[in-house]
């Protein structure tokens, strides 16, 4: 009794948090927001938003173009996601499959961007780990280094600076990070899929053995067991197409979705669910800053072990 008890409140949950505090739609703002509203309105509350005239002052969006990039970096090695499918990091049969990595100069990913050459699978330079001043530190001066802003509402300068490159085919599953993250996009468009942390009690994970993607001479694909490493969490729905049978409970939850335009920047709050799609040729930099461990986080844990011990997972 004390179980079904504990399973109700938790299906009740997710309802009563988006009354409370989650929009129907993602805002947008007409200029960035002071230190001060941005700390109140957006970081305390955890709720996203789309931020216009946030980048007009970075050359980056006049200058970044798939011509531009050829010229002022093309021949910079960088870290490429393949994929023969374009699901990095994604369940994929009763495996979590990490990308194949390949090292390839830029002139290359564009080649293929343009479809002046082909490549196996589907190529993304999504290599985080601040990628951008570490393999192309030449387009450093197109931008600024931080969010001098949310740099100042968060007390810290961003751990990481990424840029995105990709295929249309590239698509990112349903995860969360624990980053307050600012996805800024320059050149295309971005479409993001989203849960507040609150949906978690629909949101299934599974434990899945870890696999690699390698990729073989003849330019076909294998997974590879990476058999030193523990199983993986994972979230094994796809929230295009859910399997409403074997996954039920997630027709309870509520997406929200919104398109990022060139020239705007998204605040999606850590710990948010993100699914991800993007333009063919799209140019995007985020700036992750590392997440308060405070007691909205607490909170979020003992929602997750909650769903776990109840057996709604």
């Amino acid at each position: 009794a004390a179980s079904d008890a504990v399973r109700r409140e938790l299906r009740a949950f997710p309802a009563a948090a988006r009354e409370l505090s989650v929009p129907l739609a993602v805002p947008c703002l007409d200029e960035p927001p002071t230190p001060l509203h941005f700390c109140r309105d957006w970081v305390c509350p955890n709720r996203p938003c789309i931020i216009r005239n946030a980048l007009q002052h970075w050359p980056a969006l006049q200058k970044w173009s798939l011509p531009y990039l050829r010229a002022t970096v093309g021949a910079a090695e960088v870290s490429v996601a393949v994929t023969p499918d374009g699901y990095a990091d994604a369940v994929r049969g009763d495996r979590f499959v990490m990308p194949a990595e390949c090292r390839l100069p830029l002139s290359r990913v564009l080649d293929v961007l343009e479809g002046q050459a082909q490549h196996p699978g589907v190529l993304y330079v999504q290599k985080q780990c601040s990628n951008l001043p570490t393999e192309l530190p030449q387009l450093l001066p197109d931008l600024e280094p931080h969010v001098p802003w949310a740099s100042e509402a968060l007390g810290k300068m961003p751990d990481a600076v990424n840029f995105w490159l990709g295929e249309a085919a590239a698509v990112t599953s349903l995860h969360k990070d624990h980053y307050e993250n600012l996805y800024c996009v320059v050149s295309g468009e971005k479409h993001f899929l989203l849960h507040p942390p609150s949906d978690r009690p629909f949101i299934p994970y599974e434990l899945y053995t870890p696999a690699t993607y390698q990729l073989t001479e003849e330019g076909t694909f294998k997974m590879v067991d990476e058999e030193a490493m523990e199983k993986v969490p994972w979230i094994p729905l796809d929230p295009l197409a859910p399997d409403l049978v074997r996954f039920p409970s997630y027709s309870q939850a509520q997406a929200l979705r919104c398109t990022v335009q060139a020239g705007e920047m998204l605040y999606l709050p850590s710990l948010w669910f993100h699914h991800v799609q993007q333009s063919h040729g799209c140019i995007a930099v985020n700036f992750w800053y590392d997440m308060e461990y405070d007691l909205k986080y607490s909170y979020f844990q003992l929602l997750d072990s909650l769903t776990k011990a109840s057996g709604l997972d």
